[in-house]
């Protein structure tokens, strides 16, 4: 096995005869840009807006909104190079194709095992809220499922385990046995994954319309939210702007972030689209900006009806309305997080099937992925894998681990699109000038050789002003800290070596941004999710040079 053959490229040209007109036609092209963008807003309006937001204004206070504009810019930089891509490259696979195009086989690999962390593992946690909330809206038509109907087995045995009462303790205390098998598992969150499992190996065209209808309801739903809290709003809750500083508004950082996943989804559509190099871009920057006005109007109606410090809560929409005794929007909420978590998941169910196709196709995932079913012109077999790997952890995990998966798989997938970016990307204006096609999108060109590093230095010394603590504390290695402040440390030296690189090879400015913008967000990453991390690449390489690395088209070729 030769080392140079983990970074062998696949040429441009092939990928778009596999998924162009070539070899590999055969998705129904039925999207335009309304449909990818609204599936773009029925990707990022979910799970982040009806609970982490929560959670979000609780340690920021009302200087939230702050946050949330900078996870804008870090994402709006990020769906310009997906945007670059998805025009250069209109074929399924999202950062996994790009990453082959620029970095290599490894890379590409690697990129496609973490997505799987965004789209299927990150489905298993919206299922287990949808249940949530889904429970509470038929409890309101009298209608009662038994808990251990509404739970999953790991939350129920610890909270037996350490005797706390609630729904855990009486699930199971009243689950039926079977040989000394306690019977509990979460019924609403199965059922939704076989639903969506259902719709997506149906058809495009069926999903687009139900994700439309869904995105109008719960648009609708947040104006309504938005209108009726207005008129609670006490602006003194608003004093102070932030009650816990800057580092408590950035201590909601990875609330925040998880808010905006999603708008990447719309990448794995290229093949479904009717021009998906004028198309794509504009559905993923479209969905980005809708969306962040609407966040940061909801942070500053929430926090303007109550005290911050009453937000951290898995519900803050409703809670609000419950503390204002707005008892009718409380049902109107409950249905709006159902039809704002099902559309998400309906979006990321979508997307793994089309990026394990495109593996397959590469020869590193079996054939079988590739298969369209004739019929239904969907990947079928690849869709029901998908909703095995979703439906089947429900039985026995919890949404606290599959939580933490999600948000670093996204970034780390992120950092590789915007440095592959930063490779392909023209380094001149004129460069830029010739190579460019009308229709298709291009990052336009901002030469970072003085502007990156002057960024950089004003950086430091408005942190050093405001936060005068934040460099000793973070060279602080004292008590075992040298684990924590490790990422940081870090970061500071890839910023240090990008710097140099902008200096001498002129890098483009707005790809460099956004790597050096998300591999920060890295930075507020726990040490056990890192740790969990790597476990699961691990797991992704034994499974790559067991099969994929020898059944590799590029090998065969």
């Amino acid at each position: 096995m030769s080392f140079f053959n983990l970074f062998r490229k696949k040429p441009l040209g092939t990928i778009l005869q596999q998924g162009g007109d070539g070899e590999h036609s055969g998705l129904n092209k039925v999207l335009n840009v309304k449909d990818l963008t609204f599936f773009g807003i029925a990707a990022i309006i979910g799970g982040g807006t009806f609970s982490a937001i929560g959670n979000a204004c609780f340690s920021g206070g009302p200087g939230v909104i702050l946050l949330y504009v900078m996870c804008a810019i870090a994402c709006g930089f990020t769906a310009m190079c997906y945007a670059e891509f998805a025009s250069r490259v209109p074929v399924s696979g999202s950062a996994y194709t790009y990453a082959y195009v620029s970095f290599g086989e490894i890379f590409a690999w690697i990129i496609g095992w973490a997505l799987l962390m965004e789209y299927s593992i990150g489905n298993i946690y919206i299922a287990f809220s949808w249940s949530g909330y889904f429970t509470n809206l038929i409890e309101t038509f009298g209608i009662h499922l038994p808990e251990w109907l509404t739970i999953n087995y790991k939350s129920a045995h610890a909270a037996f385990i350490e005797s706390k009462a609630g729904e855990g303790l009486l699930a199971w205390q009243n689950a039926p046995s079977v040989g000394g098998l306690k019977i509990i598992f979460d019924l609403p969150a199965v059922l939704i994954n076989i639903l969506i499992t259902y719709l997506i190996y149906r058809g495009t065209q069926e999903s687009r319309n139900i994700s439309n209808v869904m995105v109008y309801i719960k648009l609708t739903i947040i104006v309504l939210v938005i209108i009726v809290g207005a008129f609670y709003i006490d602006i003194n809750n608003w004093t102070p702007f932030m009650p816990n500083g800057f580092g408590g508004v950035m201590g909601g950082v990875s609330a925040v972030f998880f808010a905006y996943i999603g708008f990447d989804a719309v990448s794995t559509l290229a093949e479904e689209s009717k021009n998906p190099q004028r198309d794509l871009p504009r559905g993923m920057i479209y969905s980005l900006i809708i969306c962040t006005v609407v966040y940061i109007i909801l942070a500053l109606v929430i926090t303007g009806m109550v005290s911050y410090k009453l937000l951290g809560v898995s519900d803050p929409l409703a809670e609000i309305f419950a503390l204002k005794g707005v008892k009718w929007m409380l049902f109107i909420v409950s249905i709006a997080a159902v039809v704002a978590m099902t559309s998400v998941m309906l979006v990321f169910q979508m997307g793994q099937p089309r990026i394990w196709m495109t593996m397959s196709r590469d020869g590193l995932m079996p054939k079988k992925f590739a298969e369209i079913h004739p019929k239904y012109k969907t990947p079928g077999f690849a869709s029901i894998i998908t909703g095995l790997v979703v439906g089947i952890p429900i039985f026995f995990t919890d949404e606290n681990f599959v939580l933490d998966f999600t948000s670093i798989g996204t970034l780390f997938a992120f950092v590789l699109v915007c440095g592959g970016v930063l490779m392909l990307s023209p380094q001149s204006e004129a460069e830029l000038t010739d190579r460019a096609t009308k229709g298709k999108f291009r990052i336009p060109y901002i030469n970072s050789k003085f502007v990156f590093p002057a960024i950089v230095l004003l950086t430091l010394v408005i942190v050093n002003t405001y936060i005068p603590t934040f460099f000793s504390e973070t060279f602080d290695f004292s008590n075992g800290k040298l684990a924590t402040n490790l990422p940081m440390i870090a970061f500071f030296i890839l910023v240090l070596v990008m710097s140099i690189l902008a200096f001498i090879k002129n890098l483009s400015l707005i790809p460099l941004l956004g790597l050096v913008s998300c591999c920060y967000l890295l930075t507020g990453m726990a040490v056990s999710n890192w740790k969990w991390f790597g476990v699961w690449l691990l797991i992704g390489l034994v499974f790559y040079f067991a099969y994929g690395y020898k059944n590799s088209k590029l090998n065969k070729a």
